[in-house]
């Protein structure tokens, strides 16, 4: 595991330490750690939405990617 340092405004420290107060989390590490887990879920939700959205929307790429990537030259 690595350790990343991160300097936060008084807000964010306060905040951190409350979250730590209320039990959602052992320590600010803990706080933090599952702050960061709960942004990258989010981030791979809405990027299924906006896939769904580009679908009803007709944004797709339909056929053969080869031969896609063939006229491309890739």
């Amino acid at each position: 595991m690595s350790t990343v340092s991160v300097p936060l405004t008084p807000k964010l420290e306060e905040a951190v330490g409350q979250l730590v107060k209320l039990g959602r989390g052992a320590n600010k590490a803990d706080v933090i750690r599952q702050a960061i887990a709960k942004l990258a879920e989010d981030e791979a939700v809405m990027a299924v939405l906006r896939s769904e959205q580009e679908m009803k929307e007709g944004k797709l790429i339909k056929g053969d990617i080869r031969m896609a990537l063939k006229k491309l030259d890739i």
